[in-house]
């Protein structure tokens, strides 16, 4: 087995979008394809790797780019400035993502009829987005994503299971927004889960993110929970491997 990548180039609204596609050369038959959406950060070292650790998987997986050409923040002030747009605007966002799931099914290494999208912090909002919009896909997952509803979405049938993976002690996201979320997946029809992780706070996944006075730290228990529960999911939704 070798894991291959590739830069894969896509548009949006005007926007040059760069994603990384990875996959094992091993398989010659297109594969079920897994988007990674990025933290506030961009599509960093980060999320390329947890591309290529689906690959090792036996999917095809593909950071996503929502900033243009690949732009990676220098840190927490220019990682907010970045952010903003998409906060302030979901249906940008929405758009953004879309383009993605497409340029995600237009290549060879996929299986277009199985696709799942999973996502980082501010990631994780954005393949819940993409899900609320209805988008025809297998799964979402998000990892200790924030859950803030995009208010453009009501009334809209939400056809990909979800997997909500969530630190209880996450400041950015009180329990009250966990409820609210399992209320709104309900009244969408969603077949969803929420897994909550005790003592434990904003970022567990992500050792470079471990900064206690933010609020993020990392939790190594949980980040193996959460990856074990990840690959059982993705074994569920995927029915042909």
């Amino acid at each position: 087995m070798t894991i291959q990548t590739q830069t894969v180039a896509y548009q949006e609204g005007g926007t040059r979008l760069i994603g990384l596609l990875a996959w094992d050369d091993a398989q010659t038959a297109p594969r079920p394809g897994v988007l990674v959406s990025h933290t506030w950060a961009g599509r960093d070292d980060f999320a390329c790797n947890k591309a290529k650790a689906i690959a090792e998987m036996g999917y095809t997986g593909f950071a996503l780019d929502l900033y243009g050409e690949g732009k990676v923040g220098s840190g927490p002030e220019e990682n907010a400035r970045l952010m903003r747009p998409f906060m302030e605007d979901r249906a940008l966002l929405q758009r953004r993502m879309a383009a993605a799931l497409q340029a995600l099914r237009s290549q060879a290494q996929v299986d277009e009829g199985q696709v799942a999208a999973m996502g980082f912090c501010f990631g994780g909002l954005c393949v819940l987005d993409l899900a609320r919009t209805g988008a025809d896909l297998n799964g979402v997952v998000s990892f200790h994503g924030l859950l803030t509803p995009p208010g453009n979405t009501q009334g809209t049938k939400i056809k990909a299971k979800v997997l909500v993976l969530h630190g209880h002690d996450d400041p950015m996201v009180p329990v009250e927004d966990v409820v609210a979320l399992e209320q709104e997946l309900t009244e969408a029809g969603a077949d969803w889960q929420v897994h909550v992780y005790g003592h434990t706070m904003h970022a567990f996944t992500n050792p470079r993110a471990n900064d206690p006075g933010f609020g993020t730290v990392y939790n190594p228990v949980a980040d193996r929970r959460s990856w074990r529960s990840l690959q059982n999911f993705l074994e569920e939704i995927f029915t042909t491997l």
